[in-house]
C-alpha cells in the first residue's frame, strides 16, 4: 500500500492566492491491476485554472515509474503526466508521455516541463503558426523572462528577427540581454511604457507575443506595423483580479492597421508535438536556446512557490523538486 500526498484547493482565491487557500491531504492508493503503472513525482510546475474547492491542484509533472503492470511503461522510465499536485499516482498510460529516448543525460529532465516541454512548444508554435514570423521582422514579447517569453525571444533570434522584451526587474533585464535579446527594459521603472516601446523600436512591431494583456497590450497594439500579427498566449495581469479590468479597446488599431490577433492553446498542435520537442532539444544541445530554472525543493513548499511564481519572483521556468 502506498500513501500519496496531494495539495487540494481548500478555498477559491479572493484576489491573490494565500497559503491558507491550500490543504495538504493524504490519499491511499490501491494495489495495481494489469495495464496500470504507479509513478512517483520528480518535478512539478505550477498551473492555475478554474477548479472546484476540494479538487487536487492541477499541473504537469516529470515522474518516474516505480511499479508497473503495463509493458509500455517499464520500472525506472521517466514520463510526463498531468495528474495534479500529488507525490504518487496510478495511470493506465493514456495520459503519460515517455521522455524521448534521445534525451541527453547532461540535461535536467525537468526541462520537459519548460524549455523542451509545454512552455517551449507554446513559443515554437505561437511564433511559427500564429505570428508567422519572417526574417528581418521585429518581435515584441512581454513577461520575457518567464518560461514561455524567454524561449520566444531566442527562437525569434534563430529565425532572424530583432527581439524586444520587457520584464519586471533589473536582474531579469540583464539575463535577457545575456541570452541575446536586442532591446530590453524594466516595465516597472520606465516613466512611460509608450515611450519605452517607441525607443526600443521606433518603426513599430511586426509581431507581438502577448503573455500579459491588460494595459500593456492596449498600449502595444497601437505600435504595431501595418498587417502586424498578435499572438495572445496569456493574460497574467488579469489572472488574480477580483473585478474585471476595463479594455483594452482594440477595434480602431485593428481596423486601420489591418492587424490579426489570435488567441491560442498549444494543444492545437498536439499531433506535431514530436516535431517541436525534437527541434527544441536540438537547439538546447547546440547552445542556441539557453534555459534557466527556478527550482524549489520540497513538496510541502508548493503553495509558497506557486504564489512566488504569480508574483513574478521566478526567472525562467518555476518547478518544485520532490
Amino acid at each position: 500500500m502506498v500513501i500519496a500526498k496531494a495539495w487540494v484547493l481548500k478555498k477559491h482565491f479572493d484576489g491573490f492566492p494565500k497559503t491558507s487557500d491550500f490543504d495538504l491531504k493524504k490519499i491511499e492508493l490501491p494495489n495495481l491491476k494489469d495495464g496500470l503503472s504507479r509513478v512517483c513525482l520528480c518535478y512539478r510546475p505550477y498551473s492555475r485554472r478554474d477548479m472546484k474547492e476540494g479538487d487536487i491542484m492541477i499541473g504537469t509533472q516529470v515522474a518516474r515509474v516505480v511499479e508497473s503492470k503495463n509493458p509500455a511503461f517499464t520500472v525506472g522510465a521517466f514520463v510526463v503526466g498531468n495528474s495534479g499536485w500529488r507525490t504518487h499516482f496510478i495511470s493506465d498510460g493514456k495520459d503519460l508521455q515517455l521522455l524521448p529516448s534521445s534525451w541527453p543525460e547532461s540535461l535536467p529532465r525537468s526541462l520537459a516541463l519548460g524549455t523542451v516541454g509545454m512552455p517551449g512548444l507554446t513559443a515554437y508554435f505561437g511564433l511559427l503558426e500564429v505570428c508567422k514570423m519572417k526574417p528581418g521582422e521585429t518581435v515584441l514579447v512581454n513577461a520575457a523572462a518567464g518560461a514561455v517569453g524567454s524561449v520566444v525571444g531566442q527562437l525569434a533570434k534563430i529565425g532572424g528577427c530583432k527581439v524586444v522584451g520587457c520584464a519586471g526587474s533589473d536582474d531579469k533585464v540583464a539575463y535577457l540581454k545575456k541570452i541575446g535579446f536586442d532591446e530590453v527594459f524594466n516595465y516597472k521603472t520606465v516613466k512611460s511604457l509608450d515611450e519605452a516601446l517607441r525607443k526600443a523600436s521606433p518603426d513599430g512591431y511586426d509581431c507581438f507575443f502577448d503573455n500579459v494583456g491588460g494595459e500593456f497590450a492596449s498600449i502595444a497594439i497601437n505600435q504595431m506595423k501595418k498587417y502586424g500579427r498578435i499572438a495572445v498566449c496569456g493574460a497574467i495581469s488579469q489572472y488574480n483580479d477580483s473585478v474585471p479590468q476595463k479594455g483594452p479597446y482594440v477595434q480602431v488599431p485593428m481596423i486601420f492597421k489591418e492587424l490579426r490577433m489570435e488567441g491560442f492553446l498549444v494543444s492545437r498542435w498536439s499531433n506535431r508535438r514530436d516535431e517541436g520537442v525534437k527541434a527544441l532539444l536540438k537547439w538546447v544541445m547546440e547552445g542556441k536556446v539557453k534555459y534557466h530554472e527556478q527550482v524549489t525543493d520540497g513538496f510541502e513548499n508548493m503553495p509558497m512557490a506557486f504564489i512566488g511564481m504569480l508574483k513574478g519572483e521566478n526567472l525562467g521556468k518555476a518547478v518544485v523538486k520532490v
